[in-house]
């Protein structure tokens, strides 16, 4: 799974490396990114933009939103057969930019977390669906979820799945509105090459959401 990740460039940065033309959440280097909260997500309908969602995927169809709890990640190998995501999967798919992410390795008892980002420190984008649900007062609520699958051979000793990276060429192809054969979207969703990874052990303030800092991502 996929439950803490790192976003700590400006939205300026975000922005030109997604080509996004407009920022419509502005936020603050982020270095503990919990479920339930606002995330970047970048949308395409005609031009690109940066827009906010809560980690948490609550279907159009929910009865209730607490849903969203449950839905924070989403198998890439059972989204066209789950209720929750297949409509998403051919109409409703943004990227979420990250720099980095979180896995806990257990060791013993212990659970031992550990700090995943690309070699280069460079942005990246999980592959994610979003989707709206309509409060009873009928007040939008727009959610995502990050898409995973099976690890690479770097992260396969400390967690059996990993959040789907899509590579820079893929990107475009993702929010591609006119695409929507699954089998072709289902191509996409790869482990992402593991010799462009790096992963070390952080403390475990990271364990905590509200500690949310450079602190977490130092090496100990």
């Amino acid at each position: 799974m996929c439950g803490r990740f790192t976003l700590t460039q400006p939205a300026e940065a975000v922005a030109q490396r997604f080509g996004a033309q407009m920022i419509l959440f502005e936020f603050s280097p982020r270095y503990n990114i919990a479920p339930s909260q606002p995330v970047a997500v970048v949308m395409q309908n005609g031009e690109r933009r940066i827009e906010a969602c809560r980690w948490g995927l609550v279907p159009f169809w929910a009865k209730d939103p607490d849903i969203g709890n449950r839905l924070i990640n989403a198998r890439a190998e059972t989204l066209t057969e789950k209720p929750a995501f297949k409509y998403s999967l051919t109409r409703r798919r943004c990227l979420i930019p990250a720099d980095g992410f979180y896995e806990w390795r257990r060791e013993g008892n212990r659970r031992i977390p550990v700090y995943i980002r690309r070699r280069d420190g460079g942005l990246f984008a999980f592959a994610g669906l979003w989707d709206e649900w309509q409060s009873p007062d009928g007040s939008p609520l727009r959610t995502c979820t990050i898409i995973t699958t099976e690890p690479n051979a770097l992260i396969a000793p400390i967690h059996n799945r990993m959040p789907v990276i899509l590579l820079p060429e893929q990107e475009s192809q993702w929010l591609d509105a006119s695409l929507k054969e699954p089998s072709r979207l289902l191509a996409l969703l790869q482990p992402y090459p593991a010799e462009e990874l790096e992963a070390y052990a952080v403390s475990a303030r990271v364990n905590n959401p509200g500690n949310d800092d450079p602190l977490c991502i130092q090496p100990v």
